[in-house]
């Protein structure tokens, strides 16, 4: 009916100090991406395709971190480390929803710049309004099926040699190593999946950027080449982090695998990706910015409040 938790350390300083790192991660991730998608509803000339993308990525990312890291950081406070069946089952199925979309919106976001640097007079008809909720629906229900074929999986197991989940959350590798069911089912389900989803994603933002890089390279701009290399470069490291880092954890043998090395892996492929994107894809554009300071200013200008006082019922002439 249950499983334990083990965390990072035993000493209680250092679980107070797994507590402090992990909210102030948490709190950055949060007001990176509330905050792009604020400034992204507030400003129309941001409604684009690209930040529509951006947005539902955003959201992802909210509620990936969501689903691994406040658990964490109340068994660290609490030492409380036990969580129930139902609930590592919906941390198991969450946790692949939104790592899915993840993967999908990025790859979606790598052939809506390859459309507007290589087919820039074409790119409105391509990446119609139409055409770009299809796609980001598209990700949504196919992350879905891929977590509930994966948790369906899991979770038809029998776990009897142990309930000790040696992880900061419910996560397949370690629940496949206290299953006393044949779990090779479940490693070639893994496997299969690895290989269609995340190296064909990446194979094919690697096709997209190769274009691009050969688009950009026929410009003369120095400024046009920076832009492009200063976007897709740290594009395809997160991205790649996230791919072999989240494959290192499934599919790694068992003579690399420790508790140190498995706790890393999964703190970088559950953690960095949420932090970074916003910083990355966002906070780093010029359009971005622009719109921040737009934003800011209207939110500092005491004309705004005296407006919305104004509104308010109580003061209605």
């Amino acid at each position: 009916m249950e499983f334990v938790l083990l965390g990072f350390s035993d000493i209680r300083e250092l679980q107070i100090l797994h507590f402090v790192m992990f909210l102030s991660v948490y709190l950055a991730t949060l007001m990176g991406n509330f905050l792009l998608i604020v400034i992204v509803i507030q400003d129309c000339h941001l409604h684009s395709p690209m930040y529509f993308f951006l947005v539902n990525l955003s959201l992802s990312d909210i509620c990936y971190i969501s689903t691994t890291v406040p658990k964490s950081m109340a068994t660290s406070l609490t030492t409380n480390t036990l969580i129930s069946f139902s609930g590592c089952v919906s941390q198991v199925f969450f946790m692949f929803i939104f790592a899915g979309a993840d993967l999908f919106l990025l790859t979606i976001m790598s052939y809506d710049r390859y459309v507007a640097i290589c087919y820039p007079l074409q790119y409105s008809l391509i990446m119609n309004w139409d055409t770009c909720i299809r796609m980001a629906a598209a990700s949504w229900i196919g992350s879905m099926i891929h977590a509930a074929m994966h948790t369906v999986f899991t979770f038809r197991l029998q776990f009897c040699k142990s309930n000790f989940i040696n992880q900061f959350f419910c996560d397949i590798p370690p629940l496949l190593m206290i299953s006393c069911t044949d779990t090779m089912t479940n490693q070639v389900a893994i496997l299969a999946s690895f290989i269609f989803l995340s190296m064909s994603s990446f194979s094919l933002i690697l096709v997209s950027y190769s274009y691009i890089f050969s688009t950009v390279f026929k410009v003369r701009s120095v400024q046009a080449r920076y832009k492009a290399f200063s976007t897709c470069i740290p594009h395809l490291v997160v991205f790649s982090l996230f791919v072999f880092t989240s494959g290192f954890s499934f599919l790694k043998p068992k003579f690399l695998s420790s508790p140190s090395i498995n706790l890393l892996a999964a703190v970088l492929y559950t953690i960095v990706p949420p932090l970074m994107n916003p910083i990355i894809y966002s906070l780093r554009n010029k359009d971005i910015q622009v719109a921040f300071l737009k934003m800011s200013k209207v939110w500092i200008s005491p004309s705004h409040y005296k407006k919305l006082f104004q509104k308010a019922p109580g003061n209605r002439a």
